[in-house]
């Protein structure tokens, strides 16, 4: 595997990021990855965002976590979870642009705050084949629009998460088990589970792009 550090252009701004680009030449299916609440010491250095794109390169997925802007040497300032949207998309552009990426088959993942940045930008752009959600700060409109998301999706959380309302997480990993999961003493920060939610997280995105026949998420 190996790490690059890239910016990705924007309209006004640009934007820090790093690429994870598995061994080999590609085309490579790619994921991006966005970080929690910056005005809580969110980045893409996040323990959970670093790595999940750890376990997405050594099976063979392409993947790339950004700051949003006003984080690290991202231009521009916070933008309530509005404007940083648009972050989703530049990055979703830069992809795009991007040699030996299989553009048939991209994802988009979220981490807290980063969740609820993503599922909007999911919803709305085709590009995006498959979603995954970790520990989402959602409203319940975002919980309702999560349902319209219709393609691939998966979220998953721990059952001390104090930001995940539990009954209902409980309720939706009772009804769907492949697409909600509950992970049994986790919280929101996940210290301690981050190989576990990497593992379950990568192997989503490989089962979905059908990357090295990996087995059902257990």
């Amino acid at each position: 595997m190996s790490r690059v550090h890239t910016t990705i252009p924007g309209r006004d701004i640009s934007l820090e990021a790093v690429w994870h680009f598995p061994e080999g030449t590609g085309p490579f299916p790619a994921v991006i990855v966005c970080h929690p609440h910056p005005l809580y010491g969110g980045n893409m250095s996040s323990n959970v965002v670093f790595a999940i794109c750890q376990a997405l390169a050594q099976k063979s997925i392409a993947a790339l976590r950004f700051n949003f802007r006003g984080v690290g040497k991202s231009g521009g300032e916070f933008g309530e979870g509005i404007a940083e949207q648009e972050d989703v998309k530049a990055a979703l552009d830069f992809v795009a642009s991007t040699a030996n990426i299989d553009q048939k088959r991209k994802g988009l993942a979220g981490y807290s705050f980063g969740a609820s940045v993503a599922l909007p930008v999911a919803v709305q752009d085709e590009r995006v084949s498959m979603l995954a959600l970790v520990s989402p700060a959602l409203s319940e409109d975002g919980w309702e629009e999560l349902k319209s998301y219709t393609r691939p999706k998966f979220v998953i959380a721990g059952d001390n998460d104090f930001v995940i309302p539990r009954a209902q997480l409980a309720k939706l990993a009772g009804d769907s088990p492949e697409q909600y999961q509950v992970i049994a003493g986790a919280d929101h920060f996940w210290g301690g589970y981050e190989e576990e939610v990497a593992d379950k997280v990568s192997r989503f995105f490989a089962e979905g792009f059908g990357v090295n026949k990996v087995k059902k998420l257990q």
